[in-house]
This record gives structure tokens, sequence and C-alpha cells, in this order.
């Protein structure tokens, strides 16, 4: 009598584990981290500051499996030397920054296009990172990183676009 009341449990038991250890399996398969084509801006060009336009930006994103975010940061790159290059004097310009995250959750790929950096007018020129990470729905990430200048004085690309 026994025997029959423990044979089926263990074989549900046994079923249980399989399906539970199956499921794990499957989440933890993707370790492939996302591509980032970074097309503008381009190692080295020059940011307008104080453009109203704000910073052509536009990048292709995919993953073989499922992409959750990407985020846009910059930061200044200067060796807080003074070789009398950059005027830096309290209150005359501010180092400029940019963190933002964007929700892709759901895509596969994406074409970003946007102009959501707005470089102030007091900000200080100079050398700056331009970095871009993107995370999949695994939790992989990858990154591109750019030098980019910041200048008041700035040929116009026509990249101003309606949006």
């Amino acid at each position: 009598m026994k025997n029959k009341f423990y044979l089926p449990m263990i074989a549900f038991l046994a079923l249980f584990a399989f399906i539970f250890i199956s499921c794990d399996n499957d989440d933890s398969s993707d370790t492939t981290k996302p591509l980032i084509e970074l097309h503008e801006p381009e190692e080295g060009q020059a940011l307008e500051i104080g453009n109203e336009h704000g910073v052509h930006l536009e990048m292709d994103l995919s993953d073989d499996v499922m992409l959750k975010s990407y985020k846009i940061e910059i930061h200044s790159n200067f060796d807080h030397h003074s070789h009398g290059g950059n005027s830096r004097a309290t209150g005359e310009t501010v180092d400029f920054s940019f963190n933002k995250s964007y929700d892709i959750s759901g895509q596969k790929m994406a074409h970003i296009h946007h102009h959501d950096i707005v470089i102030p007018a007091d900000a200080t020129s100079g050398d700056y990172h331009l970095m871009v990470y993107c995370t999949d729905a695994a939790g992989n990430e990858s990154y591109v990183a750019r030098n980019i200048k910041l200048s008041n004085e700035v040929e116009d690309e026509d990249h101003h676009h309606d949006e």
C-alpha cells in the first residue's frame, strides 16, 4: 500500500523539478550582449553650445532575443590642469553633463533618432565623453564611447529635423 502512494508522489516531484530546472535554464541562456551602431554624433565631432534644436543622435540597437533599455551619458573629459586654453572661471561656464535612460522593452531592434540633448548656452567648451549603454531583457549590457567637443563655433551640418 505504501508503494502505491510513494511512487506517484516521487513521479510528481521529479516532474516538478524537471519543469523548474527547464524554466531556469531558458532565462539564463541569453548571454549575448546587445549591439549598438552609433551613427551620430561621430568620433571627435564638435557639438554646438546653446543650440536650441539639440544634438542630433542617431543609432541602431539590436539583440538576438529582446532589448530592454538604453542610456545616454555625457560628462566632461577635462584633465583639470591649466594650459590657458579653456576659460573656466567660477560663474562664467558650467561643466555640462547629461544622463538619461530610455525604455525600449519588447523590441528586438530599434532605430533611435532624437534631439533630446540640449547643451545650454553657459556650458563649458572643451573635451567630453559621450557614452551609450544598451541593456537587453536578460541584463546583458554593452556600451559605445565617443570623444566629442562642445564648442560655440560649429559649422551647421543641416541636422535639424522636425520631430
